[in-house]
């Protein structure tokens, strides 16, 4: 800033240099000048950058879609029909970069919203395990037509099925990839499902559908998330009472945490032998259950002095107990990827390996065998897509719904392999992403309804600040405080609950359209 000669503050750069003369010093000039240059450039050069990074992710996936479709190409040759399983590889292809995009998030999001393990190392691990997980126990032969909704018998011919399948594939696809972009972690299954339903619908009409099945998948809508829900609160509230709101929290933990960790790895071991080894092993429920009484007792009794070396020397608050669920936390996220990639690559190879059957044997059928370079895709395809879009998701669930940490974390993850063993037990349909989300929400509303209710939270932090000037007062929260303070964030429940009760209707509608069109097309 200058005074002008009237005596006014003029805005500007201080007086500029001037020589013996008086005359203004031009090197000075040009030097400003040619600074301000610079950082236009450098303006220029980083504008350019973010757009090339912008564009680098949709390059790449465009990339594998056309390896897909050059494998299919290399396995089907010079056949009749190799137009038809060349697109169907790339739609295939499409559908696996969304359910990785979309689907992943939920196994990984608390570990990396409770900063139990970074970004990168989540997108590392989640990618490998996914990847072994549709590899190896992917199984070798996929049910196709969605967990029995509509039979292959009703449809009147071998081509009128492929077009189905070709539209359920697409609209399914299309979908996630819309949830996606709106930030709605959704059930890539039901989406599935919606797609069948529709292109059943079109080719046959509604009496092709199995609406009983079909009850049973909308029943899941609200079973899984508030299964998921009430679980995961429960295991919050023990951990609060028991380890979090007591005066030595390290003795608690030390007695506690053991327990609890064998609790979660019994229930995974459970888990990923009912879900993602049940491909290549098939126990009974006895050998099952002795299999996870077994593991709970060896983890406890491993656990036991583990802990207690770890806790020695921490201090007596709550970010110590934090640093004891870290490990624990990155092998959930292990397990639930690997598990997932065992169960959900079938909803992007499934429709795929149904149409190379029908093209090649000239029939249909309920279930199909899986040739290797169909798993590769659709291993390859969710791997991809978790690294170039899976991190809005997993941000958006581990963090923005509501805050984590590790326990809450640790609570999500065990919830969603409690939930998976009841549901099955019981026969109940649920879905993994309703019921890890659900979890999340679940946490998120128990920390609100805690956080005014706890008579035990009063006292710990009344007998914990004694001696201070506050009171008891300034531990209840004002129910007008509560409302300017939520600890879920409404926009993201509404977002998500709209697009969970929308994706099956919406997918079938948009299969219905698809398929229309294309038999249209085909005259």
């Amino acid at each position: 800033m200058t005074i002008s000669n009237d005596g006014r503050l003029v805005r500007g750069s201080a007086t500029p240099a001037t020589d013996e003369a008086g005359d203004v010093a031009r090197p000075v000039l040009r030097k400003a000048s040619l600074d301000k240059d610079l950082r236009k450039i450098a303006h220029l050069e980083e504008a350019t950058r973010s757009i090339s990074f912008g564009l680098m992710a949709p390059g790449l996936a465009l990339l594998f879609l056309a390896f897909a479709g050059s494998v299919a190409a290399i396995y089907i040759g010079a056949e009749p029909n190799a137009v038809v399983i060349i697109a169907a590889a790339v739609i295939g292809g499409y559908m696996a970069l969304n359910i990785g995009a979309n689907d992943v998030a939920n196994n990984v999001g608390p570990a990396v919203g409770s900063r139990a393990m970074t970004l990168f190392g989540a997108l590392i691990i989640a990618a490998i395990f996914e990847c072994a997980g549709a590899l190896i126990a992917g199984g070798d032969v996929v049910e196709t037509i969605a967990k029995g909704i509509i039979s292959p018998s009703v449809l009147p011919s071998e081509q009128q099925f492929v077009w189905a399948m070709m539209a359920a594939l697409l609209s399914s696809a299309l979908w996630i990839h819309l949830a996606t972009y709106i930030g709605a972690p959704v059930s890539t299954t039901h989406a599935v499902v919606g797609g069948v339903v529709g292109a059943g619908i079109a080719s046959v009409g509604f009496g092709a559908v199995n609406w009983t099945t079909m009850g049973a998948i909308a029943a899941s809508w609200v079973i899984s998330p508030l299964l998921g829900g009430v679980i995961a609160a429960i295991f919050l509230a023990f951990i609060k009472t028991y380890i979090v709101y007591r005066d030595d929290k390290i003795d608690a933990a030390r007695f506690w945490v053991p327990i609890l960790i064998a609790i979660m790895a019994a229930s995974f071991t459970a888990y990923l032998i009912m879900k993602g080894l049940n491909h290549i092993w098939k126990p009974d429920g006895t050998t099952l259950l002795l299999t996870t009484v077994a593991t709970f007792f060896v983890s406890l009794a491993v656990l036991r002095p583990l802990i207690r070396r770890q806790s020695e020397g921490m201090e007596n608050r709550n970010r110590s107990l934090r640093k004891l669920f870290h490990v624990p936390l990155i092998c959930s996220a292990a397990l639930l990827s690997f598990a997932h990639g065992a169960n959900d690559v079938a909803n992007a190879i499934g429709p795929l390996a149904a149409i190379l059957n029908a093209v090649e044997q000239g029939s249909v059928g309920a279930a199909v065998d899986v040739p290797v370079w169909i798993m590769l895709i659709g291993a390859l395809g969710i791997s991809i897509g978790l690294f170039l879009y899976g991190p809005r998701l997993i941000r958006m669930v581990g963090q923005q719904i509501t805050k984590m940490n590790p326990m809450r974390a640790y609570c999500v993850a065990l919830s969603a392999a409690i939930t998976v063993i009841l549901a099955s037990a019981l026969g109940l349909p649920v879905s993994s992403t309703h019921i890890a989300v659900g979890a999340v929400f679940g946490v998120g509303f128990f920390r609100e309804y805690y956080t005014t209710h706890s008579r035990r939270r009063r006292e710990y932090m009344l007998k914990k600040n004694k001696g201070k000037k506050q009171t008891a007062r300034h531990y209840v929260v004002d129910p007008q405080k509560l409302q300017r303070r939520k600890l879920v964030r409404r926009s993201h429940f509404m977002v998500i609950v709209a697009a969970w009760l929308v994706t099956v209707p919406a997918a079938a509608t948009l299969s219905a359209i698809l398929y229309t069109v294309i038999m249209l097309w085909q005259g």
